[in-house]
């Protein structure tokens, strides 16, 4: 079956808007992953895995992210000119529609390359890699316009750099961009509440709750949220499986959803996710909960799966996915309709998705949540689950 396009901004595109949703810059890494792995070798031993799996990683995580859910997505980075090289730029450009017009191909550049070992649910890594030969700034010059973009704040890279060390980001938020910023882990453990300044041009901050916490030196997730909210129109904080909460003090909406009930096997790229649903739902106009709910559910389907970016959903899964749900929830207790009830805004969408929209990639790594309902076909109603315990997983993964 063939694989359709589904343009969930379709309704809201002119020929006066930009013609990029999502537009990002970064680093892609070859991610070479091993899962299934009994235990980490030992010094001079050799083991084996259950499977393999290759796929672009880094910033193509979070450009994969956003282009499976149907947004016009750009990546400006920079390829080495080696065989590495050519597989993330074809995966990237051919089976994913990232547009790549913005990145550049470097001679005798190696391609960063990261070997990922996941045992009982929790991974290790190793990267070998050089700093880029130009910087993001440099290669992108003037940016696209776009309707959003996706930055990590930095104290090397600044967004409010003066004169002509502007930031690209803060270039392409003056052509009418939203900025949207996370930030990542501070290995020196000072965790400078300087790097927040940023903020002051961006219209959301969406770190985790360790990052929110560090970073506002407060004692919770939601007193770490209410002090981001003093700083940016849109702050959210994504607290694992505790859920995730946010504040829009542009619409006056502030709101929380519990994550849900999910078997995680993998954790790597979930947050490139989440904020890839979130930016989606954003940019729809949704109210605050639909997005936080469609941005959380995006995140339990992909932690189903090994693999980074292959494990993003696309519209085919999520498709899947809610019809199960809604087939369910008579026979899966309270909590069945509770998830039935949150997530009955994908009504009005689900019906509009073609039957072979975009799937999660399959590769030798994929694995299957322990689930005991079969998987619905869009366009179709599913059959009648056999398994009616109320404690059963409503999120089956992809299966081959």
């Amino acid at each position: 079956m063939s694989v359709q396009p589904y343009d969930p901004l379709a309704d809201s595109r002119s020929p006066e808007c930009p013609q990029i949703d999502v537009f990002l810059a970064g680093t892609v890494f070859l991610d070479i992953i091993f899962t299934g792995l009994p235990s980490m070798p030992e010094s001079g031993t050799e083991i084996w895995a259950e499977g393999m799996g290759s796929c672009p990683g880094g910033i193509a995580n979070l450009a994969i992210a956003t282009s499976r859910l149907g947004l016009r997505t750009s990546l400006a980075a920079a390829f080495g000119d080696d065989d590495y090289g050519d597989f993330c730029w074809r995966t990237l450009e051919e089976q994913e529609s990232v547009d790549l017009s913005r990145s550049r191909r470097f001679e005798h550049w190696h391609s960063p390359v990261t070997v990922s070992m996941a045992v009982d649910r929790d991974r290790s890594m190793v990267t070998h890699g050089h700093p880029a030969p130009m910087s993001a700034s440099e290669m992108i010059g003037s940016p696209p316009r776009s309707k959003a973009v996706i930055v990590t704040l930095s104290a090397d890279e600044p967004l409010d750099a003066p004169g002509s060390q502007r930031n690209w980001a803060e270039l392409a938020h003056r052509n009418g961009a939203l900025l949207f910023a996370d930030v990542g882990w501070d290995p020196s453990g000072a965790w400078s509440s300087d790097v927040l300044d940023q903020l002051k041009i961006c219209h959301a901050f969406m770190p985790n709750a360790t990052e929110a916490m560090a970073y506002t030196g407060t004692d919770t997730p939601r007193d770490a949220l209410y002090a981001i909210a003093d700083q940016v129109p849109l702050a959210v904080v994504t607290d694992g499986a505790n859920g995730a909460m946010a504040i829009d003090s542009v619409t006056g909406e502030e709101a929380f959803v519990p994550a849900p009930r999910v078997t995680a096997l993998d954790p790597t790229g979930a947050g490139d996710v989440f904020g890839a649903g979130f930016v989606l739902g954003t940019l729809s106009r949704w109210p605050l909960s639909d997005r936080l709910a469609f941005a959380e559910v995006c995140a339990a389907l992909a932690v189903q799966q090994f693999g980074g970016s292959l494990a993003a959903p696309g519209w085919g899964d999520i498709a899947d996915w809610w019809h199960e749900v809604r087939a369910a929830a008579r026979h899966s207790g309270a909590y069945g309709s509770s998830l039935a009830r949150r997530y009955a805004f994908l009504d009005r969408l689900v019906p509009t998705v073609p039957v072979g929209a975009v799937h999660r990639a399959a590769a030798t790594i994929a694995r299957y949540a322990d689930v005991g309902m079969p998987l619905a076909t869009p366009g179709r109603e599913p059959e009648e689950p056999e398994d009616e315990d109320p404690d059963t997983p409503l999120f089956p993964a992809q299966k081959e």
